[in-house]
């Protein structure tokens, strides 16, 4: 039920209002003076306000210009005479909804009101999200707290209050864009765009028009102009996962929107300012890339202003209850179970995994274990199929050293079998193990397995 308030020096004119609009289901509220009306706006926080243009003391104007109410000023409408109308409008470009000419016909009222409210609805909708948004992000909320997850929240904290450059390092999986977005709208920008670009994703001829626009006729096919992701994220955050995989001629753009603030769409000799911050992330060695030619080093350096390392979850096991029980509390929520928990022999082969898809591969698991379990808790059965082979046997059937294991090696041996069992074909390889190419890629050079030639792949 909408709170309406009529402001009104008129007796009768406020009586009808309110015999109106409470018949209609409001719930309303009358002042005789502007001064009256603000008082009674810090008590009942009404969603609309319905107020006449002309009263003795503060007129309507000066009322609506004196109220201000966090987080939206509810819509003003505002009551006039003809003669007045002028007035009216004015009011109107200082920030009223609407306008009512007297006399008063009830169906106008009604609509007008209706209006307003709907409007209202909508802001609060919008806030409810947004709410939602920023609770889901906030950096608190972080999984983890690990020694390297509690450094990298921190860092976090830190640069969300500027719109310094930021640079996300970690494999693939290991939630880059998570932190991302949690930088976002934790910042002075997080009323404004994020906008989440794969540069991995993207074909080498399509990426610069993606990114920057163009104009009609700029190429076959560009019947018409089009805004490119750096203005359509103007005043927010571009978030360029897998920045390392960009071509050079887009570095070296990309390079010109950090240092100069501006942008050109393909087939213009005009430049636009943008006013973005660029959050950058990457599962390659860019210094290794710098060496190869692959990555602009006077890029590097500006993108890298602050740099967020992400270790894989191999690294940080000690998190993995905790990630665990997020899981399936989300998922719990999604599928309207009610799994308690997870059982002790499912959660320590759970931590004995080596989990090449980090948090990804973990999510996945947990979330189809929520869907399929049908006790109360998640047992050793409902995660056992979704866990990939390890070490060329079944996890369940691996027997584990008490000590002087070496991860890394059983890594390195697992990436050996797959590419054996592929036939040397990586793509092949990369699918046995759930990988992406790219991720299966980073692990092999990473661990220096002995490798074929690298396949012309993306």
């Amino acid at each position: 039920m909408a709170v309406i308030l009529v402001v009104d020096d008129e007796p009768l004119q406020r009586d009808i209002l309110k015999t109106i609009l409470d018949d209609e289901g409001y719930e309303t509220h009358t002042a005789s003076s502007g001064e009256e009306g603000l008082k009674i706006l810090e008590e009942i926080h009404p969603d609309v306000v319905l107020t006449d243009l002309r009263m003795g003391g503060m007129d309507g104007i000066e009322f609506i210009e004196s109220f201000h109410r966090e987080p939206f000023e509810p819509p003003a409408i505002v009551m006039t005479a003809y003669g007045t109308i002028s007035s009216a409008v004015e009011a109107i470009r200082k920030g009223a909804f609407d306008y009512l000419t007297k006399p008063l016909d009830k169906d106008v009222v009604l609509i007008t009101v209706k209006r307003a409210v709907e409007k209202v609805n909508l802001i609060k909708e919008n806030l409810q999200l947004q709410k939602a948004l920023f609770d889901r992000f906030k950096i608190e909320g972080i999984v983890g707290h690990s020694e390297k997850m509690t450094e990298a929240v921190e860092i976090m904290k830190k640069v969300s209050l500027s719109s310094v450059t930021v640079l996300i390092l970690g494999e693939s999986g290991t939630g880059k864009e998570l932190v991302a977005r949690a930088i976002h709208y934790n910042s002075p920008r997080r009323a404004k765009p994020f906008i989440a670009v794969n540069c991995a994703a993207i074909p080498d001829n399509l990426i610069e028009s993606e990114l920057f626009g163009y104009e009609p006729g700029a190429f076959t096919g560009a019947t018409t102009g089009n805004t490119g992701l750096f203005e359509s994220s103007n005043g927010g955050t571009i978030f360029l996962d897998e920045v390392g995989d960009l071509p050079a001629l887009t570095q070296s753009k990309i390079l010109r929107v950090l240092q100069d603030k501006e942008i050109r769409r393909i087939g213009s000799h005009e430049s636009v300012k943008v006013n973005v911050r660029i959050i950058a992330a990457t599962n390659r060695d860019l210094e290794k890339e710098i060496v190869n030619k692959n990555f602009r080093e006077d890029l590097y350096y500006r993108v890298k202003v602050i740099t967020i390392e992400l270790p894989p979850l191999r690294e940080r096991k000690e998190d993995i209850p905790e990630l665990v029980g997020f899981f399936i509390r989300k998922y719990n929520q999604e599928f309207g179970k009610r799994i308690k928990g997870i059982e002790d022999g499912a959660l320590k082969a759970i931590r004995e995994y080596n989990w090449p898809g980090n948090i990804r591969q973990l999510e996945s698991v947990i979330e189809r274990a929520v869907l399929m379990c049908e006790s109360s808790g998640i047992s050793l059965k409902d995660i056992k199929s979704e866990l990939r082979f390890f070490q060329g046997r079944d996890i369940f059937d691996f027997e584990l050293p008490d000590e002087g294991i070496n991860v890394e090696e059983l890594e390195k041996d697992l990436l050996k079998k797959a590419m054996q069992k592929a036939n040397g074909v990586a793509a092949k390889a990369a699918k046995l193990l759930g990988l992406s190419y790219k991720t299966f890629w980073y692990r092999w050079e990473k661990l220096n397995a002995d490798s074929p030639k690298k396949e012309n792949h993306s």
